[in-house]
């Protein structure tokens, strides 16, 4: 069975840093990509990164460039997004998801559970 699962969130002062990290494992995903995608409370998810696990093309949302960087170990089937020079709008549940590839998240068809991402001012 398929699972995919997040881990590394926590808190960290504005400025600072964290790196997530996800594993997919149950089935092959070589033919998805691995997206990034986080939630605040009462808005939609919304997309903050992805790779191709066959070509490792990288897309970022705007708000996260030059900061987040979303890189695979192809030889832990595992997906890291280090995330630098954090700001309390980055505060969110984030998510990993298998899917299309696509910035909509609706396309993704196996998540995680979620990790807190906290950043204080």
């Amino acid at each position: 069975q398929a699972h995919v699962a997040e881990s590394g969130g926590g808190l960290v002062q504005a400025g600072g840093s964290l790196r997530l990290s996800c594993v997919a494992s149950g089935r092959a995903f070589s033919s998805y990509a691995m997206g990034w995608f986080r939630q605040v409370p009462g808005k939609e998810r919304e997309f903050v990164a992805r790779i191709t696990w066959s070509r490792d093309s990288t897309d970022y949302a705007d708000a996260v460039k030059g900061r987040f960087t979303i890189y695979r170990d192809t030889t832990k089937d595992t997906v890291h997004l280090p995330m630098d020079s954090l700001k309390p709008e980055d505060t969110a549940v984030y998510y990993c998801a298998a899917g299309s590839g696509s910035r909509w998240y609706k396309e993704y068809e196996y998540w995680g559970q979620g990790t807190q991402v906290t950043v204080s001012s």
